[in-house]
C-alpha cells in the first residue's frame, strides 16, 4: 500500500519509487505540478505542461513558446533534474541540477529568449556549445564545414580528408550544410532538422576510390575525390541551396 505523505497526498505507484529523492514532487503528484507551483511562487508567469511521452507524465515536464521549448526529466538514482533547451528542432543547451527552483528559473529565462550565452551565464548549471551559438546567429553552415574539415584532417583516412577538401572547394557544395552519416559525407539544404535526404552523398572505399550515392538509389564508383565531387555536383537539383 502506498505510504501516506504530509498534506494528505498519496502518490501513485509510478511516482512512489521517487519518494526518497523527490518528496516535494511526490507530494505535488507530478513534476509538472511541482514545477508549476515553484514557478508560481517565483512569479514567473510560466505555464508548465506535460511531455508527449505517456510513460513520463509524472516524472517529466515541458514548457514552450514561440518556437522554443524545454524538457525536464527526473533521474531515478539521485535527485537530479535534466534540462534540455531547444529552438527550431536544435538542442541549444543542456544541464542537470538538484534544485527545482533553478530549473524553473532556467525555463523562464529560456522562453524569454536571452540567447544561449545569456542563459548559461545566468544559470551556470546549463552548458551550450559552438554549433548551438552558430545556429542562433544563422551561421551554422560555415561552422559545420569548419568542424567537418578539422575532423577529416585528424582522421587517418587521407581519402576522407581529400574528399572533404575537394567538396569545400566547390561553391555549390560550400553553401550546403555538410554532415557525416556512418561512412558517408552528406549534404543538406538545411543545417537544422529536418535534414534533407534528396542530395547526393559520397564515401571513400576501402580498396581505393570513392562511391557516390544518388537520391534515386544509384551508386557510382570513381577513382578520385575530384571526380566524386564532380558527380555530386552533376547530381544536384537546380534548386539546391542552403536554407535557415
Amino acid at each position: 500500500m502506498s505510504e501516506q505523505l504530509g498534506g494528505g497526498a498519496v502518490p501513485n505507484d509510478r511516482l512512489h519509487e521517487y519518494l526518497t529523492w523527490y518528496p516535494d514532487v511526490v507530494r505535488a503528484g507530478s513534476l509538472q505540478n511541482a514545477s508549476q507551483a515553484a514557478a508560481d511562487r517565483a512569479g514567473y508567469g510560466l505555464v508548465v505542461g506535460l511531455t508527449s511521452s505517456p510513460g513520463w507524465r509524472q516524472v517529466a515536464a515541458r514548457v514552450e513558446a514561440d518556437g522554443r521549448w524545454a524538457n525536464v526529466l527526473m533521474a531515478r538514482s539521485e535527485r537530479s533534474f535534466a534540462v534540455d533547451c531547444w529552438a527550431s528542432d536544435v538542442r541549444m543547451a543542456t544541464g542537470t541540477t538538484p534544485d527545482l527552483s533553478a530549473v524553473v528559473g532556467a525555463l523562464h529565462a529560456w522562453l524569454r529568449d536571452l540567447g544561449v550565452r545569456g542563459l548559461v551565464a545566468q544559470w551556470p548549471f546549463l552548458r551550450t556549445w559552438e554549433l548551438a551559438e552558430a545556429h542562433e546567429r544563422g551561421e551554422a553552415v560555415p561552422v559545420r564545414w569548419r568542424q567537418l574539415r578539422e575532423a577529416a584532417a585528424r582522421n587517418p583516412d587521407t581519402a576522407l580528408h581529400e574528399l572533404v577538401e575537394a567538396a569545400f572547394a566547390q561553391k555549390r557544395l560550400r553553401v550546403l550544410s555538410p554532415g557525416r552519416s556512418m561512412y558517408w559525407v552528406t549534404f543538406s539544404r538545411r543545417a537544422a532538422p529536418p535534414i534533407c535526404h534528396d542530395l547526393p552523398a559520397a564515401m571513400p572505399l576501402r580498396n581505393g576510390g570513392y562511391q557516390v550515392r544518388f537520391p534515386d538509389g544509384r551508386l557510382q564508383e570513381l577513382d578520385t575525390a575530384a571526380e566524386a565531387v564532380a558527380a555530386i555536383i552533376a547530381g544536384l537539383p537546380d534548386d539546391a541551396a542552403s536554407r535557415p
